[in-house]
């Protein structure tokens, strides 16, 4: 609040001789002749000679503080005087303004019956929301005559949802006037001013005894009437010039109150009101000033150098000049005021919704004064109860009413919610069938509201909600249980459904063998089925089949349940054997085809898969290949010659003499036995097969010899020495 110290002072009737070379607003004088008022911003008409008198200016007095609902008319005043010194009938004009809560476009102030009042014209003054009354002759209006046009100005609203408070201040000068400060705000327009000349010519102006001052802005009233509805930009009085980020407020009653510490991140410890970015310190910018219209937000401020720009949005145009609250100055009541207030009524939350049929009660409060009213109907309908609280009567269903503070414009819908209690829930199926553990989908509705879940009949721990419930993996009967509740109105009554868990069919894959062109029967593995075979095209539980491949079978259950079974038929060949290989005491057999199935035998009893054996005994062998699950087998017989590698013919029964074991299975092979020197010993035939170590019967020496064999003559001749020892 501004900080008003006005005296009330009565002003004496005395003889006074008044120079006005230096006055600049309404300062009245009279004379026995002639009574006059010099005009605002300027010199009295003539300088009396003769004696005047100081007399009181007018008091203009207003009633009217009402309630306004948007899109009527309202009268500004109920009742409007002006007392006024018997000496003085009239002046030149009376300004009417919304000085707070105005908006633009939709608040306006008008005159509602001009024909009646002949001797006033009427200035609407959008941007600054000010009407302004005068003559049309450009001559005083009598006082009178003032009072009848005012108690005929009317306020409208043309927004459905307007809402506030108006303020009109009603004032004989050009200042506004703003009711919550008492004060008087004058834009003067000045090209290029500095902020130093425009302080000293703030304060050397008056506005009916008020000390003049660039203006002080305290709160969101001041800046709204001073920045959006003056007439334009210019220098207001704050400054950081004595310490550079600390705003002060340096004239008026205010001087030397902080309002603002730092630059456009700063803070202020009651009211500032910068543009976006502001203040920015850009260059020496120690004043502050009002934006220029249509830059940045509308009535801000900025700051600026002394002098600001020379052109352009930064340059001053003027500085708004504010009057009152300077000590020792006198009451005016050149200005009076009324309001409008829209009434609101809120209305609390609404009252917790009730199952089925219940009595509501409401409550709302309203803006200070109005009177609260409840209706059935949005517009017009029924009153149906006044004051805070409405209590309803028992209802059965949901329903709307309405409250306002005397605005049928303005009310607001409040609900009384009866919920239906939801009938028995219906399931899709009593019981649902599952083959085997998991999880399945079940589902029921009812006929409003929602489905939950539970495990048990009376369980209260609700595990699903919705018409339908996706189950958790089981693997036994379960019976979960549906109850329908609609906002809390709960059906008690649960309806079971019932998940059968059956057993599918217990099958084997397995894998057979199939020996070469023979059949095999193939079984699914259990009775008392339904049976598909996928490619045999059979349903018996066994079928015979001849060939190798892969055969899957279908085993459904008498319940449904169904188990593939796949197997796998090998086809597997009777082995044959090519040859037998023997390189010494090893022999390798060659199949005509290998298998992984076949195994193989030297001895016919012992038998492994490498066709591999050693050591095996001289003389004529046979090999055996067979196949493993017993479809059948081959052999081959094979030789192993065994060439002795010493003898020793001494008669002692032990190797006496040097002999090829296997060779008597080969009639036509001749062993030539040498020397070391190469000289033919003897040789060894189907008729010898021996030789005793002797050439001639004569014994020859201990040494080694070398020897040749001949199978015939598809082999080769197979060639190595052994030692003859005595």
């Amino acid at each position: 609040m501004k900080n008003i110290k006005l005296t009330l002072f009565s002003v004496l009737f005395s003889v006074l001789s008044f120079n006005f070379s230096n006055s600049n607003e309404n300062t009245k004088t009279f004379n026995k002749k002639n009574v006059h008022f010099s005009k605002p911003g300027t010199h009295s008409k003539t300088q009396q000679k003769k004696s005047s008198f100081v007399i009181d200016p007018p008091k203009l007095i207003a009633q009217g503080d009402q309630f306004y609902c948007p899109q009527t008319s309202i009268n500004i005043v109920t009742d409007f005087r002006i007392d006024h010194d018997l000496s003085e009938t009239g002046t030149e004009a009376i300004y009417i303004q919304i000085s707070s809560g105005y908006s633009s476009g939709l608040d306006k102030l008008e005159l509602s019956n001009p024909a009646a009042h002949s001797t006033i014209t009427t200035n609407w003054d959008a941007t600054a929301g000010k009407l302004t009354l005068t003559s049309p002759t450009g001559a005083d209006v009598l006082y009178s005559d003032f009072v009848a046009a005012i108690k005929d100005v009317v306020f409208t609203n043309s927004s459905a949802t307007a809402s506030g408070i108006r303020t009109f201040s009603i004032t004989m000068g050009k200042a506004n006037y703003l009711p919550s400060t008492q004060h008087y705000y004058e834009y003067v327009p000045s090209i290029g001013i500095t902020w130093t000349s425009a302080k000293d010519a703030a304060a050397a102006r008056t506005y009916y005894g008020l000390q003049g001052y660039l203006a002080t802005i305290l709160s969101a009233d001041e800046a709204k009437l001073i920045g959006e509805q003056a007439s334009g930009t210019g220098w207001i009085g704050g400054s950081d010039a004595e310490t550079e980020g600390i705003w002060k407020w340096v004239t008026g009653p205010e001087s030397g109150t902080v309002f603002w510490n730092g630059n456009a991140n700063g803070s202020t410890p009651n009211y500032a009101f910068w543009n976006t970015g502001e203040p920015n310190q850009q260059g020496d910018e120690d004043y502050a000033h009002i934006t220029q219209p249509g830059f940045g937000i509308r009535g801000s401020w900025n700051d600026l150098s002394n002098t600001g720009d020379n052109s352009g949005n930064y340059q001053p145009k003027g500085y708004v000049v504010e009057y009152g609250g300077m000590p020792g100055e006198p009451t005016l009541q050149i200005a009076a005021s009324t309001k409008i207030t829209i009434p609101v009524a809120t209305p609390a939350i609404d009252p917790t919704p009730v199952c089925v049929s219940g009595s509501f009660t409401f409550n709302a409060t309203a803006t200070a004064g109005a009177a609260i009213r409840w209706f059935d109907a949005t517009i017009g309908g029924n009153l149906l109860a006044n004051g805070p609280t409405y209590t309803t009567p028992t209802i059965n269903t949901t329903t709307t009413y309405y409250v306002d503070a005397g605005c049928e414009s303005n009310r607001k819908s409040v609900k009384a919610t009866v919920y239906e209690t939801p009938a028995v829930p219906i399931a899709e199926q009593e019981t649902y069938t599952k083959c085997g553990s998991g999880s399945l989908t079940i589902k029921a509705t009812s006929n409003i509201g929602t489905i939950n879940w539970y495990a048990s009949a009376t369980d209260q721990t609700i595990i699903s909600q919705g018409t339908t419930f996706t189950t958790p993996t089981i693997s036994s009967n379960t019976t979960y249980y549906a109850e329908a509740s609609n906002n809390g109105c709960t059906n008690p009554t649960r309806t079971p459904v019932n998940i059968v868990i059956y057993t599918p069919p217990a099958v084997t894959d397995e894998t057979l063998p199939l020996c070469q062109f023979q059949s095999i029967m193939l079984d699914a593995g259990i009775s008392g089925m339904s049976y598909s075979w996928s490619n045999a095209n059979e349903t018996s539980q066994q079928i015979t089949v001849s060939k190798g491949g892969t055969y899957t079978v279908l085993v459904t259950s008498p319940e449904g349940c169904q188990s593939t079974k796949k197997i796998t038929v090998e086809e597997h060949k009777i082995p044959q054997i090519a040859r037998v290989d023997v390189e010494g005491t090893r022999a390798i057999i060659y199949p005509v085809t290998a298998e992984d199935y076949f195994e193989y035998s030297v001895d016919g009893v012992n038998y492994q898969d490498s066709t591999v054996f050693y050591d095996v005994p001289g003389g004529l062998q046979t090999a055996y290949a067979r196949e493993k699950s017993g479809c059948g087998g081959t052999t081959k017989q094979f030789v192993v010659l065994v060439f002795p590698p010493f003898f020793t013919p001494n008669n002692d029964t032990y190797n006496d003499v040097w002999e090829v074991t296997g060779m008597e299975n080969y009639p036509q092979a001749v062993v030539t036995i040498f020397d070391r020197y190469g000289k033919l010993i003897v040789q060894l035939s189907r008729f010898k097969m021996s030789w005793d170590g002797t050439l001639n019967q004569v014994p020859l020496p201990a040494s080694d010899y070398w020897y040749a064999l001949k199978v015939d003559d598809s082999m080769p001749v197979l060639r190595g020495h052994f030692t003859l020892k005595r």
